[in-house]
């Protein structure tokens, strides 16, 4: 099943996208889940995971085209499509990696043409997992759903989005930093690999992820974490 959110205050135009998502999902064997949110200070402070973001340029407040621009120092890989009416935006799009736009009234084959070439990139966001051996069997996770993993007593802890407890495996925390790499997997101690797609505060000596937990960096990690970190996020500390 694939996430989808939509960022929309009209709820009429929310629920139009609703509709061409069940429809294509129908015509394509796929199936969506829809959150709907109605402001950009909601998705920035709630920051759900999805697979796809649908998002109104014109919202109140914080718009839309602010919202990505935050939401891509942390999270550079999910596709976002703008949906509006103010089509002269559309240069500025590109400066924040928007996949497409969709100009309001969006009809259903305009939204199926750019849909099946977003499913292109949701799909291949997908295909990155990791086999997590646990003692119930081995589980294939999401590498953008994993939060952190933390070793403890030579036990790993998996921490992922959408399940209640973490995953226990046996294993080392250097192999697991290995098998993930650097591209979006910081070591900020000799306890801790964050998913830096998944941080939501970096302080000095500390970061807050999605899921609240505040996680220690080491005096002896802090230099290159902090590096690393604010590399990712582009910006500074």
């Amino acid at each position: 099943m694939y996430r989808a959110l939509i960022v929309e205050d009209d709820p009429a135009a929310a629920d139009v996208l609703r509709a061409h998502l069940a429809r294509f999902g129908a015509e394509r064997g796929a199936e969506f889940s829809v959150e709907a949110l109605s402001s950009a200070l909601e998705f920035l402070e709630r920051r759900p995971t999805a697979d796809i973001v649908f998002l109104d340029i014109g919202l109140p407040g914080i718009s839309g085209m602010e919202a990505a621009e935050v939401m891509r120092q942390t999270d550079t890989v999910t596709p976002i499509i703008f949906v509006t009416d103010l089509a002269q935006y559309a240069v500025r799009g590109y400066q924040v990696d928007a996949l497409d736009f969709m100009v309001k009234p969006v009809e259903y084959e305009d939204f199926s043409l750019r849909m099946g070439r977003a499913m292109r990139v949701i799909e291949r966001n997908a295909e990155r997992t990791v086999a997590v051996p646990t003692a119930d069997g081995v589980r294939v996770v999401a590498q953008r759903d994993i939060i952190y993993v933390e070793i403890f007593r030579h036990d790993l802890c998996w921490h992922v989005t959408g399940e209640s407890e973490p995953l226990h495996a046996r294993g080392t925390l250097t192999a697991v930093a290995e098998g993930l790499g650097s591209e979006r997997f910081c070591r900020i101690s000799a306890s801790y690999l964050v998913n830096m797609g998944q941080l939501r505060l970096i302080r000095s000596e500390s970061v807050v992820m999605s899921n609240g937990d505040e996680l220690p960096i080491s005096r002896r990690r802090r230099k290159d974490a902090l590096d690393a970190l604010t590399r990712y996020v582009g910006g500074s500390i």
